[in-house]
């Protein structure tokens, strides 16, 4: 049996294709938006600073893509159906979700007020969910499947002596919730897939990539824990991303696919 494909990379192609960014002004979120926007999607970007939303959108539309920008986070179950509906007013339609909001909040859990943990599940996981019902309900009422991309972690799998309860809680959760989805929604032609990547640079961690002693010694008890021996950059979460968003990824969901080197491995 041969693949009948005249040119295998067109697996991979999201021309024309409506996605949806939530985050966008954050590390991952930028860079799903400008790998989505380069390879050809229409993008409804979201964020909730509307100046760093506006400078993606910018960087976006320089690539040649399409944005409509929308000044929301997932908060509520009104703004994620006022982000839908902002999609399928300027673009009549939702084909790939990428969920790139979030936070982290460290602390011991003894000095942890439980607000502070509510917070971080509630950014990470409730509005990862609500993004996903209502993406979902969309892409129902059109009957032609998509994709969903849910922002997971290392830390979903492995522990952390630094004061991480509450985000390591908040990705196993999410890791839990693509595999609920993978299975709900499977037969429907919606694939639900995360990228859990371990420390890969951004401006939150440009430190750990720094030459002074603290971010040197930092980095080699990490990168000890790392077959490939570095550290992650951008461009490793770009390929990941691109399958998990593309027809590539068809017969995939329910998984969490590990950018990290080889971490979670050992």
């Amino acid at each position: 049996m041969t693949l009948g494909l005249a040119n295998p990379l067109s697996l991979f192609d999201v021309r024309g294709k409506v996605a949806i960014v939530t985050g966008a002004s954050g590390a991952f979120g930028a860079l799903a938006a400008e790998v989505l926007g380069a390879a050809g999607a229409k993008l409804v970007l979201t964020a909730g600073k509307a100046k760093e939303l506006e400078e993606i959108s910018a960087s976006c539309r320089k690539l040649g893509a399409e944005v409509e920008p929308v000044n929301k986070r997932p908060a509520s179950e009104a703004d994620c159906k006022s982000i839908v509906e902002a999609a399928k007013h300027r673009f009549g339609r939702v084909d790939i979700l990428v969920v790139a909001s979030g936070k982290n909040d460290v602390s011991k859990i003894v000095d942890m007020a439980p607000e502070r943990f509510l917070d971080v599940m509630d950014a990470n996981v409730t509005q990862s969910w609500l993004m996903a019902r209502a993406v979902s309900q969309q892409m129902l009422a059109q009957g032609e499947g998509g994709k969903i991309v849910l922002m997971s972690s290392a830390r979903g799998l492995l522990g952390h002596p630094a004061g991480y309860t509450a985000y390591c809680a908040s990705k196993a959760a999410i890791d839990g919730i693509t595999r609920a989805l993978g299975c709900e929604l499977g037969p429907t032609g919606i694939t639900v897939n995360a990228i859990a990547p371990t420390v890969f640079r951004s401006p939150l961690t440009a430190w750990m990539f720094a030459d002074d002693e603290r971010a040197k010694t930092t980095r080699a008890g990490f990168l000890s824990r790392v077959p490939k021996g570095r550290l992650g950059e951008p461009e490793d979460l770009a390929g990941p991303l691109l399958f998990l968003a593309s027809r590539a990824s068809d017969f995939y969901t329910g998984h969490t696919l590990y950018a990290d080197g080889g971490y979670t491995a050992g």
